[in-house]
């Protein structure tokens, strides 16, 4: 029976470590909290899932919440008009082809670690160090690495070449509530680009206290949505959150007007610089370990890929690992598994990087467009179930008129 380690206890940890798990793989879990800490803990992650990546989780029959998640339909974008009159510049909505959903990773993570060491897998609760992932690479076959935080991040050389900021592009806030009105005529994902100041989207979740809203901040570093320092209090916290919409978004405003928090710990702020990282580590004793997810891709939570990614990632890593057998995990297998999850996530990388800076002229064009191309309004909302589908248009004015002529033709 082969042994695998995996050190970090998120969606991508524990998805692969289930996942081989199912297969008779003998698995070591390494968290640094129990998963009771993790249920009473802060949130960390908005987490909105599409469809192909909520389908390992099916596939793997842990999907113990898609019954009682609220689904969401659809997409909406809007930009709010220059003049400040409170009017839209830009709307369109789209519906999906499948809904998607969002978990708080409280809820998932503790279910998720307690089913694993109910399955007999083997939980470690211990804040790991690099001298522990030595001892792992003597008494298993793979070590890998699903937790980017810390001095085990660190760890990983950064890749410079698809790494283009090296300071955090957003200022960012999670506000979980209950009591919001529920958007019409769909649930959608409610997405606001406010040129300058930044972005705000809202959608549908499940928390521990059951059914919710997550409102989602990302405010220009020094701009006017960059104002959560002087916040002290989860009440504050809620009524900045109310403050934001009130001053720049009135259609959201006219949802919150009976929010209350979900909990004290529903809410975070924070900023990080968006990166990637080369996928090998080698260590002082020159054994290899493999980073995996968001240890070595990690993206802004503009476009909402993060737990996608993650999902992605554990499903590619888990067929390659099944695939490779009785054979050493050697140095060329390990950079060939993450290049096969590259050839996906570079276009999540290069999609949300193209938001974080003023938007280049045929997004801009892609996005009018769409208020009255019908179907390129939709497929701009499903390239959030498949990243990669954006390529070329995207990036390039000339892909992007064609595309524009081709769903004008079409509708």
């Amino acid at each position: 029976m082969r042994k695998i380690a995996v050190i970090g206890a998120g969606q991508s940890g524990l998805q692969l470590a289930l996942g081989l798990q199912k297969h008779g793989y003998a698995v070591t879990v390494v968290s640094n909290r129990t998963p009771e800490q993790v249920l009473a803990g802060r949130v960390t992650s908005s987490q909105a899932m599409f469809d192909a990546a909520l389908q390992p989780e099916r596939d793997l029959g842990i999907n113990f919440w898609e019954k009682e998640c609220p689904r969401v339909e659809g997409v909406a974008f809007t930009v709010p008009a220059p003049d400040g009159s409170g009017n839209k510049a830009i709307f369109w909505e789209a519906r999906l082809d499948n809904y998607f959903q969002s978990v708080d990773q409280r809820v998932k993570f503790s279910g998720w670690m307690k089913e694993f060491a109910k399955r007999g897998g083997d939980l470690v609760i211990k804040d790991a160090t690099a001298e522990d992932i030595e001892g792992y690479t003597k008494s298993h076959d793979l070590v890998l690495i699903a937790t980017g935080k810390g001095e085990i991040g660190r760890m990983f050389e950064t890749d410079k070449e698809n790494s283009p900021y090296t300071t955090p592009m957003r200022a960012l806030a999670l506000t979980y509530v209950t009591g919001m009105a529920p958007r019409k005529p769909f649930t959608a994902v409610s997405f606001n680009l406010i040129p300058g100041v930044g972005e705000y989207f809202v959608f549908p979740a499940l928390s521990i206290t059951g059914a919710c809203e997550i409102m989602v901040f990302e405010g220009v570093p020094g701009g006017p949505m960059d104002c959560w320092s002087d916040v002290k209090t989860p009440e504050q916290h809620l009524a900045r959150s109310k403050e934001i919409c009130e001053k720049f978004l009135p259609w959201e405003a006219e949802r919150n007007h009976s929010l209350e928090l979900t909990d004290a710990n529903g809410i975070m702020t924070g900023r990080f610089a968006p990166v990637v990282r080369k996928p090998l580590c080698r260590l002082p004793s020159g054994r290899m370990v493999l980073g995996m997810a968001d240890t070595v891709v990690t993206n802004d939570p503009l476009t909402g890929q993060g737990s996608n990614t993650a999902s992605k990632c554990a499903a590619i890593y888990t067929a390659k690992i099944l695939e490779r057998g009785s054979k050493p995990f050697d140095a060329e297998w390990m950079q060939a598994t993450f290049n096969s999850f590259w050839e996906y996530a570079q276009w999540v990388t290069r999609w949300t990087n193209s938001l974080l800076i003023p938007p280049a002229p045929q997004i801009l064009e892609l996005m009018g467009a769409a208020q009255q191309i019908h179907p390129l309004a939709r497929r701009i909302a499903n390239a959030f179930n498949n990243p990669p589908d954006v390529n070329p248009w995207w990036f390039d004015v000339g892909e992007a008129h064609k595309v524009i002529g081709k769903m004008q033709a079409h509708a």
